[in-house]
């Protein structure tokens, strides 16, 4: 993949954050940072593939991201080159895939159409909703201060949230190292995107750490993990029904409700080691 295209053409985007006036609940002018909210379209050969309300940083991790997700690539490889183009309306973000991959994808021609970015909005039957997913290989464990220091790594390295307390993020936890790697965005499905592809330009993978989520843990989020290959999953809300389903089938751990100290393990808690 050749992102210099994007790399160029950052300077364009709108920015991640806009000051806005404001009163306070005292009727006092003020100003504050609001995170931004821009259309991203994502096109592939010419065909448009994906609308995303998302953050305009990281789109580069973004395309990537998105792609391996979806199963649209197996390798960042597959892109060939991307370019940005930002109109006044929106951004497209345009990538060209290898032959073989351009020819899946003509066949597929799903339409990922969502306002929120949501990852089934738009597909084309109930059985799309419930894809084949990879078995996800063990990985590492943790013990129980490890997953409250994943946790408070979160919280620390939530910048863009910090600022404007209206983003979510994804990070991936890695315990030897103890640090963390993190992608912020208005839309949670976004974030782990742009971890997704974040992690896979540096050959990182998901099995190497946790994964750490400041959302809810819905069925679209535990897909996305297992093509990442990532076995752990913390989040700090609770999961669906369905998504605790999907992560017992494909072998991933699901902890949630983590707060402090305090977290709930819904399936696979073998990798969950005595304090």
């Amino acid at each position: 993949m050749h992102p210099t295209s994007l790399d160029q053409d950052r300077a364009a985007l709108p920015p991640a954050m806009v000051n806005a006036g404001r009163l306070n609940h005292r009727h006092e002018a003020s100003s504050r940072l609001l995170a931004e909210e821009a259309p991203v379209a994502l096109i592939y050969n010419g065909i448009s593939l994906a609308v995303l309300m998302a953050t305009p940083a990281d789109l580069t991790d973004l395309a990537v991201g998105f792609s391996l997700t979806e199963g649209i690539i197996s390798d960042p490889a597959e892109i060939r080159d991307t370019e940005i183009i930002c109109h006044p309306e929106g951004t497209e973000l345009r990538a060209w895939l290898t032959t073989g991959r351009g020819r899946e994808l003509m066949e597929r021609r799903r339409q990922l159409v969502g306002p929120t970015g949501c990852g089934l909005c738009g597909i084309e039957s109930l059985q799309s909703a419930t894809r084949v997913l990879p078995s996800v290989p063990r990985g590492i464990s943790l013990r129980p201060p490890q997953i409250a220091a994943a946790v408070q790594a979160m919280v620390d390295a939530q910048e863009l949230n910090r600022r404007t307390r209206a983003t979510h993020a994804a990070g991936l936890y890695l315990p030897q190292e103890r640090t963390i790697l993190v992608r912020e965005d208005v839309g949670r499905h976004n974030a782990l995107d742009k971890l997704a592809g974040a992690l896979a330009v540096r050959g990182i993978s998901g099995c190497d750490g946790a994964l750490v989520l400041t959302s809810r843990l819905s069925v679209e989020l535990v897909q996305k993990a297992a093509m990442m290959g990532a076995g752990l999953l913390i989040a700090v809300s609770a999961p669906t029904a369905l998504a605790v389903r999907t992560a017992e089938a494909c072998g991933i751990t699901v902890i949630g409700i983590a707060r402090g100290h305090e977290y709930d393990v819904f399936s696979h808690s073998g990798r969950i080691l005595p304090a």
